[in-house]
């Protein structure tokens, strides 16, 4: 049974690749810096939780002994320069030191879509400029690494579809920056299968090199806003009508949303980032080389955005009839 350590497991994607790991008979290591963060993973049968700091190069180098492969699932969307500098290109160089120095042979690293490591400097925004930094910085000759490049993932706790859903419950218009910028939404079930189908393919010819995982469909912001409180059925289904701010509004509203306490809905790096539309290159390899199938959006939102409401399941059915 191969052993896998995995950063960033108690995230939106991280949870759903434990699990996947842990169905396929792997043994797997989650670190944390706090182990609660970490207790519904605790109940599968070979999970085991690190108490760790990854930023700590000795420690994560002890850590990782003993392992046969490591996922790197840790990422921000939002920061300063400097803190992005720290996640996303300081930890991937602290991990490939560390994990050739354990003696580890291979590294699965989330990335990003744009992001494009033989020019990042032309990358429009800090978050691109610093994915594309992250996968130079794993390059080792002792190291295979595969990359996965996704698109925005949607899923059932994700916090871009429900965001939007739930501020359509409140306000009754929507008014948006970036309405054209183009996504190519993947599911966070395919993003999981698709590291896991790296894990396994460490032994094969391929194992190293970039995969892009895209949904099957290609839709604009504005589309993707308005479809959330469609899908979530708010108005009846119709959704609110969203309205498209000149770049001077966006900016302006992306500033005052900084100032809120916690994590912002939206910052000047995120518009700068959506200046590179968000699909599918057509020179990168995708899910089907890995054998996944990428499912649509439209009918697994309806599903989750519709929880809990009176029309939803099997008793909204009753209740329509």
């Amino acid at each position: 049974m191969k052993n896998i350590f995995v950063l960033g497991g108690t995230g939106f994607v991280g949870r759903h690749v434990v699990q996947k790991l842990v169905k396929q008979g792997y043994t797997v290591t989650v670190a944390t810096r706090r182990a609660v963060n970490a207790r519904e993973l605790q109940t599968l049968p070979t999970v085991t939780v690190a108490e760790l700091n990854v930023h700590d190069p000795l420690a994560l180098q002890q850590a990782l002994a003993g392992h046969d492969a490591v996922v790197n699932l840790v990422a921000i969307l939002h920061g300063s320069e400097a803190a992005f500098q720290k996640v996303h290109v300081d930890l991937p160089a602290k991990l490939a030191h560390a994990a050739v120095a354990a003696g580890l042979p291979h590294v699965v690293h989330v990335s990003a879509l744009g992001a494009n490591p033989q020019q990042p400097d032309a990358a429009p925004s800090r978050y691109l400029r610093s994915k594309s930094r992250g996968e130079l910085a794993l390059s080792h000759p002792a190291l295979a690494v595969s990359v996965l490049r996704p698109s925005v993932i949607f899923g059932a706790e994700d916090k871009f579809l429900n965001m939007f859903a739930k501020l359509q419950q409140v306000f009754p218009l929507m008014p948006l920056a970036g309405t054209h910028a183009r996504f190519q939404p993947v599911w966070v079930e395919d993003v999981a299968s698709a590291v896991v189908r790296l894990v396994q393919s460490r032994a094969a010819a391929g194992a190293t090199g970039v995969w892009e995982a895209c949904g099957p469909q290609v839709y604009t912001l504005g589309a993707l806003v308005h479809g959330a409180g469609v899908w979530a059925g708010i108005a009846e289904g119709r959704g609110r009508p969203v309205i498209p701010l000149p770049e001077w509004a966006g900016r302006l509203q992306a500033a005052l949303m900084q100032l809120a306490p916690g994590e912002p809905l939206m910052s000047g790096d995120n518009l700068d980032s959506m200046k590179v539309d968000n699909v599918a290159s057509g020179i990168e390899a995708g899910l089907s080389e890995l054998g996944i199938q990428a499912a649509a959006l439209e009918p697994i939102a309806m599903d989750y955005l519709q929880r809990g409401r009176p029309g939803h399941g099997l008793l909204g059915l009753r209740r329509r009839t």
